[in-house]
């Protein structure tokens, strides 16, 4: 069955909603954006940005999904297994994604942050895992991969409070006991 391909100009114009968001968002705090300033901002009218998008609550994890995978580089992300290399990677990336947007979101995106961190970690750790233990039980697998993921988020937020070394210095040293 052959997939269907999305049209181009949709692609666009989802693009130039989210790439307004982010805009605003560096100027105004979450709670005081207005579908009408996303739209005015993004040239389109309300009923395209509902084409698009539910509501704010989900263009705003659509935009940090989109940006956190862009940080992951989650292509290259899918093709590694779980080895002290990925790890490292993942939580540099974590932490700077999380520095990212502390600079341009205020307060109030927290919840939906960490969230959307730990959902796209657990689906990452999912896939490397089952490419080490393919015929190990789905169930066993996707409580690690929600161990992984809410640990490494966890230290990402611990190295955030600190930083005295930089976070790959942070996050080596406890790689072992995650491996083995």
């Amino acid at each position: 069955m052959e997939q269907e391909k999305t049209d181009p100009r949709i692609l666009r114009t989802r693009k130039l909603i989210m790439d307004s968001f982010i805009e605003i968002s560096g100027k105004k705090e979450f709670k005081d954006i207005t579908i009408k300033d996303i739209t005015t901002e993004a040239m389109v009218n309300r009923a395209t940005f509902y084409y698009h998008f539910e509501d704010k609550y989900d263009l705003l994890e659509k935009v940090l999904s989109e940006v956190l995978l862009i940080n992951l580089n989650s292509d290259q992300v899918d093709q590694n297994e779980l080895n002290e290399e990925t790890i490292v990677s993942i939580f540099v990336a974590i932490t700077n994604f999380q520095n990212s947007l502390s600079k341009r979101c205020h307060r109030g995106y927290e919840d939906t942050i960490a969230r959307i961190i730990r959902e796209q970690l657990e689906i990452i750790f999912y896939k490397m895992l089952l490419k080490r233990q393919p015929n190990d039980e789905n169930q066993a697998l996707k409580q690690t991969a929600v161990m992984l993921s809410w640990g490494l988020y966890g230290t990402a937020v611990e190295w955030r409070r600190n930083r005295e070394v930089p976070p790959e210095e942070y996050i080596k040293p406890l790689i072992p006991f995650i491996i083995k």
